[in-house]
């Protein structure tokens, strides 16, 4: 929904948006050579108000004030996605952080939507497209996030010098596997290792390679990743290479060639390198942990969820798995929970916001935003693996 600003401490890998000029000089790139622009005739002159909305029988006052809250957030939303929709269209200069306001307006459309569901239950509607729970959210707002998901395809689009791939997730499956192979596990470990890789990808940037980031001025590229973790990553890689080669001598050839390619740009904006020091600064220690990992989540969403949570809270996951027993194990500080609302875990209305702890089962059943992009990514993996 929108990248994910990924609000760290140093030993946390998440983000905030592009620089203010090389963001609106992209932008304006993008539309001229790229027929990016928007239409903004989509939500024009129509007001996105529920006609169940008009027809409630008396409300108390509790449910008169969540309706108005929840009102006045869709209004808001929709006015900010009118703003950026303008800015985008005529070229003009873009904010700093220019998806922020986006992102904190949806959050809040669909927190309030929560808040009014939950005094007025009978304000839960149909199921949506994007897979959320109806309780929180209304899907006669749909045209609303279809414009958000618009405009963030601008926003988030790659530099002009990126170097992409014509493979982007086979690349992503390739290095998975790999990596967990010479991690030490055998074919069938390394193939959910690269399933769960490729969820990782879908997670980070709905699966775009090369993504910018208009929520982050520091996390960008395939894995959305900061120096420090692709810089961590590139040592990683050089120290297990060699084991790699014994394994797959075809993806070293490739890997050289991609190294002789990205030359002195930054390798975060090489689809191939930035998805190898991705995985290797903060996934491939865990890998051999994959078949334990099975046996205590059988279900590939719940796996690339727990990936997921590594890349969000590491020490925290690590400490989880170490516990021995990962799907009761609580987290409490109120800095790590933070971390997680601010990429839209247990982030929605008064009552998920006022959890002070949660385990990692509750984690994971919190995670729905992800659902259809994890869906989407272990249909792309049997696609790849089929041919």
């Amino acid at each position: 929904m929108g990248k994910k600003a990924h609000t760290v401490p140093s030993w946390t890998a998440l983000g905030v948006a592009f620089v203010f000029t090389p963001l609106a000089f992209l932008v304006n790139d993008a539309i001229i050579n790229a027929g990016a622009s928007l239409d903004i005739s989509a939500i024009g002159g129509f007001r996105f108000v529920s006609p169940a909305m008009g027809q409630q029988g008396t409300l108390t006052q509790k449910q008169s004030e969540a309706l108005a809250a929840y009102n006045n957030a869709a209004n808001k939303f929709e006015l900010v996605l009118r703003q950026r929709h303008a800015q985008i269209n005529s070229n003009q200069p873009l904010p700093n952080l220019p998806g922020q306001a986006l992102y904190l307006a949806r959050n809040d459309m669909i927190s309030t939507y929560k808040d009014l569901t939950d005094v007025l239950p009978s304000r839960i509607g149909r199921s949506n497209k994007f897979a959320i729970p109806p309780a929180y959210f209304d899907a006669d707002r749909e045209p609303l996030l279809d414009e958000y998901f618009k405009i963030f395809d601008v926003l988030d689009a790659p530099p002009a010098n990126a170097q992409k791939s014509e493979t982007p997730f086979k690349d992503v499956v390739d290095l998975g596997m790999a990596i967990a192979r010479a991690k030490g596990l055998d074919a069938a470990n390394a193939q959910i290792a690269g399933r769960i890789s490729l969820g990782i990808f879908f997670a980070e940037t709905d699966g775009i390679q090369n993504a910018g980031n208009a929520r982050s001025n520091k996390y960008k590229g395939s894995f959305q990743t900061g120096p420090s973790e692709d810089q961590i990553g590139r040592a990683r890689w050089v120290a297990i290479k060699q084991r790699v080669a014994t394994i797959d001598p075809a993806l070293i050839l490739r890997d050289d060639r991609e190294e002789a390619r990205a030359g002195n740009l930054d390798h975060r904006f090489n689809h191939w390198t930035a998805v190898r020091d991705g995985l290797m600064s903060t996934h491939a220690d865990i890998f051999p942990q994959v078949a334990a990992i099975v046996r205590v989540l059988p279900d590939p969403i719940d796996q690339m969820k727990l990936f997921e949570l590594m890349q969000i809270v590491p020490t925290p996951t690590r400490a989880a798995l170490k516990s021995g027993n990962l799907l009761s194990y609580r987290i409490s500080d109120p800095t790590v929970m933070g971390y997680l609302r601010n990429n839209s875990i247990s982030a929605f209305g008064h009552a998920d916001r006022a959890r002070t702890s949660a385990t990692y089962r509750e984690l994971l059943d919190a995670m729905w935003l992800f659902n259809a992009k994890f869906e989407q990514a272990r249909r792309k993996f049997d696609e790849i693996r089929t041919k």
